[in-house]
């Protein structure tokens, strides 16, 4: 078995692999104050909580854009776990020909999911990875499979809470779809325009993908938000909630025996 780890601003995924099949997956909020022994006794107790035996782990992959935690997440690994983790960064072999100007620049997480998404739909090429996290981030990969670049915008969730922060009258809402593009009362209103105004967003930046390099692409979306966004954009056509966790055992698998 494999733990993957893929910490992101707003919270950390992970998962346990046996093979090629995730067992177990679990989404924690992320905390740049925990400790090693926090974080530790939170990782042991939901590994405990599947039932797994920490001698069953072979070994720890970790995707990171936090690079504080990243200290932090080894000695997690080292001291609970007795494991030294991969970290997704250079030296590590991904496969992945990446065509960004400083391809150091490119946050670990894109560069995971572009490694799964070429994996899991090869036929499909050209793709884009839309990833609904702390940004929206929009990634290019071409008929080569090589990794392109991309787009970032401000995720939902920040662009939700800079409403509630800065429009004095307008609350903190749920994000769930409305059922209407007219709201009828504050609540409703954000809803409508924080949803469908991001499905919209979406279909915009896919478009213009599409109309640059003149060609057909198949569109995954992945991410916490992703299926609620998916249903309303009409350019995405597969949603894939763990592709980050998918990229992670497929670049430990490429990396196990170096």
């Amino acid at each position: 078995m494999i733990f993957v780890i893929d910490v992101g601003n707003t919270n950390i995924v992970l998962g346990v692999y046996k093979g090629e099949e995730l067992i177990y997956h679990w989404r924690l909020s992320t905390n740049r104050k925990a400790t090693v022994d926090e974080y530790g006794i939170s990782f042991r107790q939901l590994i405990d909580y599947a039932k797994i035996k920490i001698s069953q782990i072979e070994g720890i992959i970790i995707s990171s854009v936090v690079p504080p935690l990243n200290p932090i997440l080894e000695g997690v690994s080292n001291k609970y776990f007795q494991r030294t983790p991969m970290m997704i960064g250079p030296g590590i072999k991904t496969g992945l020909n990446i065509r960004y100007e400083n391809p150091r620049e490119v946050g670990a997480d894109r560069i995971v999911n572009a490694v799964a998404a070429i994996h899991m739909h090869h036929e499909q090429k050209p793709l884009i990875v839309v990833d609904f996290g702390t940004a929206t981030t929009f990634d290019y990969i071409n008929e080569k499979n090589e990794y392109v670049g991309g787009a970032i915008a401000p995720g939902i969730g920040i662009s939700t809470e800079a409403l509630y922060q800065k429009a004095a009258k307008l609350p903190r809402i749920e994000l769930v779809k409305p059922s209407s593009v007219i709201g009828k009362n504050p609540v409703t209103s954000m809803q409508a325009g924080i949803i469908f105004g991001y499905a919209s967003q979406v279909d915009g930046i896919v478009n213009r993908i599409k109309e640059e390099y003149k060609l057909d692409t198949t569109v995954v979306a992945t991410g916490g938000l992703s299926e609620l966004i998916a249903s309303e954009a009409k350019s995405i056509q597969i949603v894939n909630p763990l592709l980050t966790l998918q990229g992670l055992r497929l670049i430990y698998e490429r990396n196990k025996s170096a």
